[in-house]
């Protein structure tokens, strides 16, 4: 019997995991199966581009496995069962040669790589009202509507973390004729250094963006927010940032979780109540070399992805397994096509004094982000001629010994 590895999801964590272990381990004692409920890689960081009018490549999942042995499953996710060590999966289709069944997925290590969506904060009608770049089809509704609408129509952000700053000024940049107004909690760029913020409301004034700081939200509707001061803003589309939220599956599975449903892991990433179970992205609960728990980011996928791949191949193969650095370095925020603020944060988590803001670090995240894309669609890359075999069990032995 093969050594069973299902990857739940295939976002930049969950593909560059199930990659390397494909790269690494011999398909002569493994089988590597994908679980992902679209047949596209969807490039995450750069919805807020696609939802304001880019064309964004989504590479098809069948090509960026093909030729690696990984079997891709496109269904979704409804239920992990760790003590049975099973999947429950629906709807879809299948690709490859998979005979796990068309209901369930058995498991021998469990790669749980869901992700996160849009978190609404059960705020009344944002759910229904708002939209959201936290998905492609979700973007790609907000592009709709914004493809829609007439000069001089006014779109509302609602949040200022780094995916609302990203976005309205994404959509302010190449949707000159809409009036774009930022919502922000507090301060705009709080959490920026002093030099940072300044760069950021410079940005906000080029661009024409509204900001309107120290203001919560208390409803959406269809054509306005109401906010907690009483105060009603007129808007034509509404676009809400204000969080991301990881899925019930975990906790309802039985593994153990914080309060917001992430999945508690050791420095390793396996889960501190299942072994064999292992968590990446935004899915992990996993504390830095700081101290302090990884924030949801691309990097924290890169660098909990990389510990897992580790950690998964020098157990089945029987060696030591190494630690790979787990730290959050900087904050990098786009402020459309040709500026960007590159903010350098301590061991702390809080802004260093020094930024980089411009066109230099502009380039920079573009360069990231097609890193990020070539290295997930090139899962293989480089792949040795020698894969790791896995070490013998004490059942295997014997049945070798039989034969």
């Amino acid at each position: 019997m093969k050594h069973r590895i299902v990857v739940l999801g295939a976002g930049y964590a969950g593909a560059y995991v199930a990659g390397n272990l494909a790269r690494r381990l011999s398909p002569r004692d493994t089988v590597i199966t994908v679980v992902n409920a679209v047949p596209d890689f969807v490039q995450r960081m750069r919805l807020h581009q696609l939802a304001a009018g880019r064309d964004i490549e989504a590479p098809p999942l069948a090509d960026v496995f093909a030729g690696t042995g990984i079997r891709l499953r496109l269904a979704r996710v409804t239920a992990v069962d760790p003590e049975r060590q099973v999947v429950t999966v629906s709807g879809g289709d299948e690709l490859g040669h998979d005979t796990l069944g068309h209901d369930t997925l058995g498991y021998d290590t469990l790669v749980y790589a869901l992700g996160s969506r849009g978190a609404d904060h059960l705020v009344p009608g944002a759910a229904e009202h708002a939209f959201d770049v936290s998905a492609r089809p979700s973007a790609l509704r907000l592009r709709e509507r914004l493809d829609g609408l007439g000069q001089g129509a006014r779109v509302l952000v609602v949040g200022d973390g780094l995916t609302g700053i990203e976005a309205a000024t994404e959509i302010a940049e190449s949707r000159p004729g809409l009036s774009v107004a930022l919502i922000a909690r507090g301060e705009l760029g709080a959490r920026l250094a002093a030099g940072a913020r300044g760069h950021l409301r410079r940005a906000c004034d080029r661009l024409g963006i509204t900001v309107l700081e120290h203001t919560s939200v208390d409803a959406v509707e269809a054509t306005r927010v109401l906010c907690a001061d009483g105060t009603a803003l007129a808007s034509d589309a509404t676009v809400w940032t204000a969080g991301f939220a990881v899925g019930p599956i975990a906790a309802a599975g039985g593994l153990e979780v914080t309060e917001n449903g992430q999945i508690i892991v050791d420095r390793t990433m396996r889960s501190v109540s299942h072994p064999n179970v292992y968590a990446v992205g935004d899915s992990a609960h996993a504390m830095g070399d700081n101290g302090r728990p990884l924030p949801m980011s691309c990097a924290s996928a890169g660098y909990t992805g990389r510990q897992a791949i580790e950690a998964i191949v020098g157990r089945l193969t029987g060696r030591t397994v190494a630690t790979t650095k787990l730290v959050y370095a900087y904050n990098h925020i786009s402020l459309g096509r040709r500026d960007a603020i590159l903010q350098l944060v301590d061991d702390e988590g809080r802004a260093k004094p020094t930024y980089l803001g411009g066109r230099q670090p502009a380039r920079i995240k573009a360069g990231i982000l097609g890193m990020a894309l070539w290295a997930t669609s090139h899962p293989t890359y480089g792949m040795p001629k020698r894969k790791h075999r896995l070490a013998p069990t004490p059942d295997t032995t014997a049945e070798r010994m039989i034969a």
